[in-house]
């Protein structure tokens, strides 16, 4: 316990106990005895908050404590899990929750949601519950997320659709999207990070509450600041435009999508074309540690789970497959 006088000339009491810190205020030196029971009497006061506090009211909470140090887009994201859980869970108190409650309310949300969604919302259970109930210990089954083999558009694919979104606004996001670049990347850059044909990634645009467009100067990763090379013809469009991306991020999608039906090829994403980009650069040999740089990637995990692919393509594959049979059957 310490009792020291504040410039107002009173005197502030505080004592750490259990990892939190509870703090009272005199207006006059008080004895250690009044001090003490001061400091009993705001104990019990948070006790019987937290005791009467809903697991919404925990979500809530979590979320104002650490609103200054999350992105935009987490918070947002956060705010709207809230939404997605169940009455009877939200309002039980969080000093009575039990690992049986959690287990119930995780089997309920994998009779309609995908796994990899239950798995972020019980993640944000156990962050919540992390900072409300630390000493409850939860060993929660969750729904196996099945194992999915990242699409990688053939080089005629994108070709067809370069071709189809030349000279509109999809045109640079899209190529920038070839050269390794996430969707926020390309949204949040501008005309002035162009250094020569080098394009400066320093900032990312995301989604706030209210679905609001913010620009955070600082890109998703450490590794994500960085320098990426693009085409000088892109360079001259970019100044002549005076713009990068000036798109929702969402109409790009909308927009492949459109020109990909008509098209009558498969269906992808901006997030595809990473998937081709660190492809394209593999059939390339180029090195790993290469890679990983200009696609910003902080470790090689998502490379060996989802990006590392063979440097065959589907029809070399198919040529591969032609000549053992014909070593076969000859």
């Amino acid at each position: 316990m310490k009792i020291e006088k504040l410039p107002s000339g009173s005197y502030r009491v505080r004592k750490m106990y259990k990892g939190k810190t509870y703090s009272v205020t005199f207006e006059y030196k008080p004895t250690q005895k009044e001090a003490l029971q001061a400091l009993s009497d705001e104990m019990e006061i948070a006790e019987e908050k937290i005791n009467a506090m809903t697991f919404e009211d925990a979500c809530k909470g979590y979320i104002e404590l650490k609103c200054n140090v999350l992105s935009p887009s987490t918070v947002f994201e956060y705010t709207n899990n809230i939404n997605r859980y169940s009455e009877h869970f939200k309002n039980l108190r969080v000093s009575d929750m039990t690992e049986i409650d959690v287990q119930k309310e995780i089997n309920a949300l994998a009779e309609t949601r995908a796994p990899k969604t239950v798995q972020n919302y019980y993640g944000f259970i156990t962050a919540v519950l992390g900072v409300y109930r630390p000493k409850l210990k939860l060993n929660i089954t969750l729904p196996i997320v099945p194992e999915k083999e990242a699409y990688i558009p053939s080089d005629e694919e994108v070709r067809l659709l370069l071709k189809e979104i030349t000279d509109t606004d999809y045109e640079v996001p899209i190529i920038l999207g070839c050269f390794g670049m996430r969707r926020s990347e390309i949204c949040g850059a501008e005309p002035k990070d162009i250094i020569e044909n080098r394009l400066y990634i320093n900032r990312v645009m995301v989604i706030s509450n209210g679905n609001k467009l913010v620009k955070k100067d600082v890109a998703k990763t450490k590794e994500s600041t960085r320098f990426v090379t693009i085409p000088w013809e892109l360079v001259e469009r970019i100044e002549e435009q005076g713009f990068v991306c000036n798109c929702y991020p969402g109409t790009i999608t909308k927009h492949m999508h459109l020109v990909q039906k008509n098209l009558g090829i498969n269906k992808f994403g901006l997030h595809s074309l990473r998937h081709y980009f660190a492809t394209k650069m593999s059939e390339m040999y180029v090195p790993e540690a290469d890679i990983l740089k200009m696609g910003g990637w902080r470790t090689d995990y998502v490379m060996k789970k989802i990006y590392r692919h063979s440097r065959m393509t589907q029809n070399n594959q198919q040529a591969a497959s032609d000549k053992l049979r014909d070593a076969l059957y000859q």
